[in-house]
């Protein structure tokens, strides 16, 4: 940005909207019957493909948790695999087929035994390829046999979570247009952004007993283009699929607002650097990433090789001995 003044107001003027959109979001995405989703006390398995996997907006969500209510108990349990899809598509240009999670959600809701769902999917769902009706009904009915199959082994509350936004901006001279065909991770269609945001839409759509939808794509579309119009090179992402760390930071506090958890958040890209360098913050994340990585294995999944880890026992102990000095901080 190129004046101070400029600056400081459109930042002020953009949070005002970001929270406008946060509290817009959090009362219409949960259903009637649930306007606010508590997590403490209750087991939660987060799903998703690489996005969840790197798990920066996770490790947040459970550190606003946990520095915001010291006194409570969080079990939160984060599985995403890279890669992988819920509707079970693949393109030709990808290395291995693409792992779809039906693959493992029966062992894991049976192994993590979760009283609540969160699944985070979409960005490769598309396959990098415009949209289409078939592609579309695979996504829809692979996001309903993951809800149904959720409700059939206990879980209370499943929540949608709508992928974040498609970005062609830092990856231009690799898109493909219309009249090209071998569309992949490597080469995505230019309008890839408006197939996620059909998938957000019928994820937001939904109205199903137990079911409640947290929107990522329209918040983080909204800021991307606020910030644009005073920095233009501002992006989220440096290969418009992954985000930032600010844009996970905005994924944790968009889905905290959307289950109705009431946090103060500072401006996000200060807000950003305070917490990456607090040590409370860096024994969370380390915690999250242990313990992601130890339940996914124990769980199982195919991904161009199938990896299986018999006992978990040796993570828990390790997560245990991280949490109390996470709870010594507290103090």
């Amino acid at each position: 940005m190129s004046s101070d003044a400029p600056a400081t107001h459109t930042s002020k003027m953009h949070a005002s909207l970001v929270i406008a959109l946060l509290l817009a979001l959090s009362a219409g995405t949960a259903t009637a019957k649930s306007a606010a989703i508590p997590l403490e006390g209750r087991r939660v398995m987060v799903l998703g493909d690489s996005i969840t996997n790197g798990g920066a907006y996770v490790s947040y969500i459970e550190y606003y948790l946990q520095k915001n209510n010291p006194g409570k108990k969080y079990d939160i349990i984060s599985i995403g695999l890279s890669s992988e899809t819920v509707s079970g598509l693949s393109e030709k240009d990808h290395p291995f087929p693409r792992p779809c999670v039906h693959e493992r959600l029966g062992r894991a809701l049976d192994k993590v035994k979760p009283e609540l769902v969160a699944a985070c999917y979409g960005m490769n769902d598309g396959i990098y390829h415009p949209q289409s009706p078939e592609r579309m009904d695979a996504f829809k009915m692979g996001a309903q046999k993951l809800i149904d199959l959720s409700k059939e082994k206990g879980v209370k509350h499943v929540i949608l979570v709508t992928p974040p936004p498609f970005d062609p901006i830092p990856v231009s001279k690799k898109l493909y247009k219309d009249d090209q065909t071998n569309y992949s991770y490597k080469h995505p269609y230019y309008k890839y952004a408006g197939v996620l945001e059909d998938y957000s839409k019928w994820i937001t759509s939904l109205k199903q007993d137990g079911v409640s939808a947290v929107d990522f794509n329209t918040p983080l579309t909204e800021y991307l283009a606020e910030k644009r119009k005073t920095d233009p090179g501002f992006k989220f992402s440096g290969d418009g699929i992954h985000p930032s760390k600010a844009g996970h930071l905005m994924m944790a506090q968009v889905f905290l607002k959307g289950i109705g958890t009431e946090i103060d958040f500072g401006e996000l890209e200060a807000e950003a650097k305070k917490i990456n360098a607090d040590p409370m913050f860096k024994l969370i994340a380390a915690r999250r990433k242990l313990r992601s990585g130890g339940w996914l294995a124990y769980v199982g999944y195919t991904r161009g090789k199938t990896v299986k880890k018999d006992s978990i026992s040796d993570v828990q102990a390790k997560v245990a001995d991280l949490q109390k000095q996470i709870d010594a901080l507290k103090k």
